[in-house]
């Protein structure tokens, strides 16, 4: 009798990580490693699929699983560089996953290795939950390492565990993440509904049309495409699209926005924003998402979206968005984070929740920030830190928590309207608890890591007054008059 010898998600994890390991002691980063290891995953899942199911295979003939696992030497990187060619070049859910694919592991050795790994396991009927969450593991595990640059994609997922409790997605309600990263947001909200309804037009809705991502990274497209497709989402199509979601309209309106757009400035080579129906123009990549996701909602349209604090108190182009937010959406609730829980350091951010079509009454503010400590090596955010701000979010039955004689420390409060339109220029930037001890709980690794990021701008800073000063004094000596000898 056949024994099944799955291994369970935390081996299988561990292997992998461990084979990660390896290729990083040979120049191959974790980010190139979890790439290569989606096409040749997707490969497998797609032989798998002819083998134990009978399906034919989505694969192009001669670019198949079974083309590639016997090669070896420079035959196997030869192939497998065909191989990504020619699906890149597919127009479907394979052209996604391989969009602007390129092999990053050129030893024949190495490339092996992770072929070999990969072809001793059964992807394809292990349980969706497990293959998904050990893909979720890998990824999480690549945000944390600072080298990757691979933590702006990544949200913590207790973050938006809670977003998602909060905004209720419900099933026949179509979900949108302008800024998508891998796919956290999205499939959040899909186990969220997936589990509401036995209808299967419903279901079948939910599984392919009902979410959609954006992302303008081609490898960050790969890996929430992989992501979403190992969770039995989007597996005829990809939901994702590899474009920037600034530079046109939206096509279509969507009932549900969940989003971390990226913070700071557009990426270089990006085209110029020219939208007439943004409500106003300023080069501020944060204001322009926050636009955009205004104007992506339906009439009755709820959202839910990371921004980073300039967004509540900027002026100019900062104040016109936030009294359009004001006056044409609800925006009823803001949840203040605090600093520590993004894997990008010293990041000060805040959810912010509105609905469309309805002025703000007034604004309920959850401080969650002041003299909270989360790191990320020493004090996680888990899921069970945000369960008072849940719970406080009831729109059926809100009470502060705040008394300005009892409970001046409380930190769910409310502010009516009027009194945020008093504020110099309609700021949100509000803190009333009075803060305490300002202990710092950093490890030695953050706070050298910050001191290093502190004096790396100082030097940047110092060399650019240099040329600024090399450059003045050259020209007090052009302007003096030669000396006669």
């Amino acid at each position: 009798m056949a024994t099944n010898h799955t291994p369970t998600e935390q081996a299988l994890t561990k292997k992998v990580w461990n084979l990660a390991t390896t290729l990083a002691g040979q120049g191959i980063g974790f980010t190139d490693y979890i790439t290569q290891l989606t096409y040749l995953l997707f490969l497998k899942m797609d032989a798998e699929n002819e083998e134990f199911f009978g399906e034919d295979s989505a694969i192009p003939a001669g670019y198949r699983w079974h083309d590639l696992v016997e090669l070896d030497g420079f035959d196997l990187v030869k192939q497998y560089e065909d191989t990504l060619k020619v699906l890149s070049d597919q127009d479907n859910l394979i052209g996604t996953i391989y969009t602007k694919a390129q092999n990053k592991i050129d030893k024949p050795v190495y490339l092996k290795k992770v072929i070999t790994m990969i072809n001793e396991e059964q992807w394809l009927i292990m349980d969706g939950d497990v293959k998904g969450a050990i893909y979720e593991g890998i990824l999480e595990k690549n945000g944390q390492d600072k080298k990757s640059g691979a933590g702006q994609y990544f949200t913590p997922r207790p973050l938006i565990q809670a977003m998602v409790d909060c905004i209720h997605p419900r099933i026949g309600e179509t979900v949108c993440d302008p800024a998508c990263g891998t796919g956290g947001f999205l499939l959040t909200a899909y186990d969220y509904m997936k589990n509401q309804s036995e209808n299967k037009e419903k279901r079948d809705f939910l599984r392919n049309q009902a979410l959609h991502g954006v992302d303008n990274t081609p490898l960050v497209v790969t890996l929430a495409s992989m992501n979403l497709y190992l969770h039995g989402v989007g597996t005829e199509r990809s939901p994702i699209a590899c474009e920037d979601s600034l530079e046109k309209e939206p096509a279509t309106l969507v009932d549900v926005i969940l989003a971390n757009p990226p913070f700071g400035t557009r990426p270089a080579g990006s085209v110029e924003i020219n939208r007439p129906d943004f409500y106003v123009e300023t080069k501020n990549n944060q204001l322009n998402f926050l636009q955009h996701m205004m104007l992506m909602l339906k009439t009755g349209g709820r959202a839910a979206v990371v921004l980073p604090d300039n967004v509540l108190f900027e002026g100019n182009a900062g104040e016109t968005i936030r009294k359009k937010l004001l006056s044409d959406f609800d925006l009823h609730t803001i949840l203040r984070l605090p600093t520590g829980i993004f894997y990008a350091q010293g990041v000060k951010a805040n959810v912010l929740f509105f609905t469309k079509g309805q002025p703000t009454k007034e604004i309920w503010f959850y401080d969650y920030r002041t003299d909270v400590k989360h790191t990320l090596a020493t004090n996680k955010l888990e899921r069970h830190h945000l369960d008072d701000f849940v719970a406080c979010y009831n729109e059926e039955n809100r009470q502060e928590t705040y008394d300005a004689e009892k409970n001046p420390s409380g930190r769910w409060r409310c502010y009516p309207i009027d009194e945020i339109l008093k504020r110099d220029k309609t700021s949100l930037d509000i803190t009333w608890i009075k803060q305490g001890g300002e202990e710092d709980n950093r490890t030695l690794a953050e706070l050298m890591a910050d001191i290093k990021d502190k004096s790396q701008t100082i030097s940047n800073a110092v060399a650019e007054l240099e040329k600024l000063l090399a450059n003045i004094e050259e020209y007090e000596e052009l302007k003096k008059p030669e000396e006669n000898e």
